[in-house]
């Protein structure tokens, strides 16, 4: 009989929850990126499965890096965002569970004579009482609004993965920057030495006749056209330091330097993998398809407020005019009961809140596609940037070394009265220009490696 009683009770704890059940939403995914390389001989694992620190090989990005992740606001900011999501879930998980209070009161009362029939007497008593309500969760409403705010922590956990990933890019990027900056410093520095050397040879020459005023003139504006780069060229760099130093969480400084831009990896073929991976690995995806299923729920707690609501209050306690007798038999009370509530008329409140729950899920769906498809186009552009920039770069040193070798035969055939100081300068002047476009070069195919390897979804792997 015992059982049976607690029959109904059980089934009320049980419940059922309204609403659908998740599913992920459909994405047309392509069995292959657009311009990807075949490359038979290549693992199938994807470049963004690899560990930054495997993608970035200079011993001083990969420590400006490891400070970055430790220091920089952003990624600090969307750390305290999870601690904020894990404490708003465990608020709403509460809601699942009774709440019980313990209250507790003593107080003591005289009062004075009335009359001889009402003499002055005195009152000590004391209170003790438990109470407690549970609203029994039979439609599933704090379980979908535990499933939503667990779908949220999710989604922020994944938002962290996101700042991470990005400022692993940046970070790269910058220091790249940096050291292009640095490269066509030294070029500026080196052109402008072998700049002079040629007016103190040009000055020479006209004091034995063999060599004009106007070729003093053309030599001084190669002299002066590498020399005015040095002073911005030096303030890009200072000016990319701060830029550094920010991304690191520190006060602007000067920032170390590792390897030059020639000497960081550029791999002639990337693996890009599967596109299907970019919708378990890429961090923007999965924040986004996070949201989906907190939509998700929220229909189902919007539907739960249709129905009635159940809830136990029980309070249970001890109370007495004496404090002697506080304990006895007498002082015990209890009180139980069972409600229900069933809405009746919400002026249409109700249904409005779940066509906005639906629209906001359909919403969701939509960012979700939108994000995928975003995602697809990135990787695509950044196959087609790597494979092109390393094209031009290629085709480019080619022409830095043509314009190497004219520059010197120009300068040979100068001397000896074979070429005018006028094609010295046109020689010259083409060859700065290739070097200095050559870093160019060099800089866009690893910013092109950085962008790839971020549209892969790599860069957030501890």
């Amino acid at each position: 009989m015992k059982n049976v009683a607690f029959l109904p009770i059980a089934v009320l704890l049980a419940g059922c929850a309204v609403g659908p059940n998740y599913k992920r939403p459909t994405v047309t995914v392509p069995t292959d990126y657009r311009d990807a390389m075949p490359a038979p001989n290549l693992p199938v694992s994807s470049l963004g499965n690899e560990n930054w620190w495997q993608v970035y090989q200079d011993p001083v990005l990969v420590q400006l890096i490891h400070t970055a992740l430790e220091q920089n606001y952003d990624v600090r900011i969307a750390a305290t965002r999870v601690l904020e999501a894990q404490a708003e879930l465990g608020i709403v998980r509460a809601n699942q569970l009774p709440s019980a209070n313990l209250g507790a009161n003593v107080y003591s009362q005289q009062n004075a004579k009335v009359s001889n029939l009402f003499p002055a007497y005195d009152v000590n008593a004391g209170q003790l009482n438990l109470s407690v309500l549970w609203n029994l969760d039979f439609w599933g409403k704090y379980r979908r609004q535990t499933e939503a705010a667990r779908a949220q922590l999710l989604a922020t956990e994944w938002g962290q993965r996101a700042a991470i990933s990005s400022l692993v890019a940046n970070v790269a990027t910058a220091y790249f920057q940096l050291r292009a900056l640095d490269s066509e410093l030294d070029i500026a520095e080196r052109t402008l030495a072998s700049r002079r050397q040629s007016l103190e040879l040009t000055h020479v020459l006209v004091s034995h006749g063999s060599a004009s005023d106007l070729d003093v003139s053309q030599s001084e504006q190669l002299v002066y056209t590498a020399s005015e780069n040095i002073p911005d060229l030096e303030r890009q760099i200072e000016q990319q330091e701060n830029v550094l130093s920010i991304l690191l969480g520190e006060n602007p400084r000067a920032i170390p330097r590792g390897r030059s831009i020639t000497e960081q990896p550029a791999p002639e073929t990337v693996p890009a993998g599967l596109p299907s991976e970019l919708l378990e690995r890429r961090p923007d995806i999965r924040q986004a398809e996070e949201n989906v299923v907190a939509a998700n729920a929220q229909i189902g707690v919007a539907k739960a407020a249709f129905f009635p609501s159940f809830s136990l209050t029980g309070t249970g306690g001890l109370e007495s005019n004496a404090l002697n007798r506080f304990l006895s038999q007498p002082s015990q009370t209890w009180f139980a009961a069972f409600s229900v509530s069933q809405p009746l008329f919400e002026g249409g409140r109700l249904r409005s809140g779940l066509r906005l729950t639906r629209a906001q899920w359909q919403e969701s769906v939509l960012s979700y596609q939108q994000t995928v498809q975003n995602a697809l186009e990135q990787v695509s552009n950044a196959l087609v940037a790597y494979q092109k920039d390393r094209d031009f770069r290629s085709q480019q040193e080619l022409l830095t070394q043509a314009t190497q070798r004219s520059d010197q035969l120009s300068v040979v055939l100068y001397k000896q009265g074979g070429a005018s100081y006028l094609q010295v300068l046109t020689s010259e002047t083409n060859y700065y220009s290739a070097e200095l476009n050559l870093v160019q070069a060099q800089l866009n195919e690893r910013l092109a490696l950085v962008q790839l390897y971020e549209a892969l979804g790599g860069g957030w792997q501890e």
